[in-house]
This record gives C-alpha cells, sequence and structure tokens, in this order.
C-alpha cells in the first residue's frame, strides 16, 4: 500500500456523519475509466446468468465474485475506501462478506409494498443482547446511476443504526424516516451493519448494477464460501490480511505481527490510528 493512501483517511466531519446516520456517502470514489471496466466484467457475469435460463427480468445475486475478475480483487484494498473502512474499524480487520446484485427493470407497477427491511449478520442481532455492536460496515459501489428514486434503489433509516425500536410496516408502506439512497455511477456508500436498510423494486428502463464489500473484525467467520486463499500467495501483506490469512485459527484473536501487517504500516506512516492500549496483546 502506497502512503498516498492516507490522504483518504477518514475525516472529522465524515467520521461524525457515520456515527449520526449510519452511512456515509462518497462521490467519485471510482473514476470513469475505471468504471467502465468494473461495468463491462459484471455485464459478462450477468449475460452468461441469463444465457444458463434465468429470467432476465428478475434480480441477480451473485456471493464470492471477486475471484471473476481481477478488477473485483483490487477493490478489497481500495486507497480511496479502505483508510475510511480502517478508520472505524481498526486494524484487525479483513473482508468477510461479498456479493454482487444485478437489478434489472422489472416491469412491473410501482406499489406501495413494504420493502424487506433488515439489518445485516441475522442472528447475531438475536443472539446478542442489546444494544448490538457495530462488528462490521459494507461499501457499496454503483456502477449504475440510480440519482433517482425507483431505479431499484438501497434504501435506508437514517440513524437507525443506534434505535432498537424500529417498527416496520406490515405490508403497505415504509417505515418512518425511510428515505432512497441517490447515487451517481462511482459512488461508493459505507453503511453500518446494523443499520436499517432494504432493496427496491426497479420500476425503472435502467439496470442497477452494485458491488458489496463486508469487512468485519478478524474473529468474524466468513459469511459466504468465499475463495479468497487461492490469491494469498500473489498479494502483497495488507491485501492477504484483508483476504482472510492468519497464521493460525488464534490470529484472529490475539494476531502477531505476520497475522496484521496493516496495523505495523499504521504504526510507522500514520500513528495516531493504532490505539496501542486498547489494542495491546495479552
Amino acid at each position: 500500500m502506497q502512503v498516498s493512501a492516507l490522504e483518504h483517511r477518514l475525516s472529522e466531519e465524515e467520521r461524525a456523519t457515520f456515527e449520526d446516520q449510519g452511512f456515509l456517502q462518497i462521490e467519485d470514489a471510482i473514476a470513469a475509466d475505471h468504471l467502465k471496466l468494473l461495468t463491462e466484467a459484471t455485464d459478462r457475469i450477468h449475460e452468461r446468468h441469463v444465457a444458463a435460463g434465468n429470467p432476465d427480468n428478475q434480480a441477480m445475486f451473485v456471493p464470492n465474485f471477486i475471484p471473476e475478475d481481477e478488477l473485483y480483487l483490487d477493490l478489497v484494498d481500495y486507497e480511496p475506501i479502505l483508510p475510511k473502512i480502517w478508520g472505524i474499524l481498526g486494524w484487525n480487520l479483513s473482508l468477510y462478506h461479498s456479493h454482487l446484485i444485478v437489478t434489472p427493470p422489472s416491469g412491473a407497477t410501482r406499489s406501495e409494498k413494504t420493502f424487506g427491511w433488515h439489518q445485516d449478520s441475522g442472528r447475531v442481532n438475536f443472539d446478542m443482547p442489546g444494544p448490538h455492536p457495530r462488528l462490521s460496515v459494507k461499501v457499496a459501489y454503483f456502477l449504475s446511476d440510480v440519482s433517482e428514486a425507483g431505479r431499484g434503489n438501497f434504501w435506508v433509516i437514517p440513524g437507525s443504526h443506534k434505535n432498537e425500536d424500529v417498527t416496520i410496516p406490515d405490508g403497505d408502506g415504509q417505515p418512518e424516516g425511510a428515505v432512497p439512497v441517490l447515487a451517481k455511477p462511482g459512488m461508493a456508500v459505507l453503511f453500518d451493519r446494523r443499520l436499517w436498510h432494504a432493496a427496491s423494486p426497479n420500476w425503472s428502463d435502467i439496470t442497477r448494477k452494485v458491488l458489496f464489500y463486508g469487512y468485519g473484525h478478524r474473529w468474524i467467520k466468513p459469511k459466504d464460501e468465499m475463495t479468497l486463499s487461492e490469491y494469498w500467495d500473489q498479494s502483497d501483506p495488507i491485501r492477504k490480511q484483508l483476504l482472510g490469512y492468519a497464521t493460525s485459527a488464534n490470529g484472529c484473536y490475539t494476531p502477531t505481527e505476520d497475522d496484521v501487517p496493516l496495523r505495523a504500516w499504521l504504526a510507522e506512516h500514520s500513528p495516531s490510528d493504532v490505539d496501542q492500549e486498547r489494542h495491546a496483546e495479552k
């Protein structure tokens, strides 16, 4: 990782927004030429999906998509975004979840039916007593133009990551305070896993394309059947950490220097990002 990555560290204003709202929008995170290549790679996957007999008007959900193309791998430690992730989660992090979603025009009539509102991580929200911990952060990279509502937008309830008493309507309408996230191509949206959010139907004539990367503390088990260990030998130490490497099972709980090279890198280049007392090894 280049020292230039530090130019993208989480600012105090960004931190305040994330802590208050539960999500953070980063405009123009992906440049136009880069965006074009990512879109082409995503289109190839969708074309293959449809050619296999799947309906071309239904959403495509692809977990563990990173091995499909080196372009996806390069977003794992993407310099404009990774510093913001470690600014929220700290240095003991790795990728634990990834999925790609393509939502073609549905052809359906717009309705007021309640979306599938949820918090990420499933049983974590039921098995652990509140207040619930953050544990993980997702990044959504928007490849298509969803700057208007009705295009299969990602909806959120701002501030709901701090609210244990969100009420979801029973079938008609959306929760109080819910809003669509309006994103232009190339935007990245970071969000707390506790934030109540939902996908919505695509009532437009534009196909929605989004890449999701989930980062969590290294002791969290992968959520997908991730096949990323094949990249360990060809990755630099920090990317290797992000791809789930550990010297032993305990290396996720009591990491050695070889387990978390990001910590040493930050200690050299940005000591303020390393909370030595809180993370002291025992």
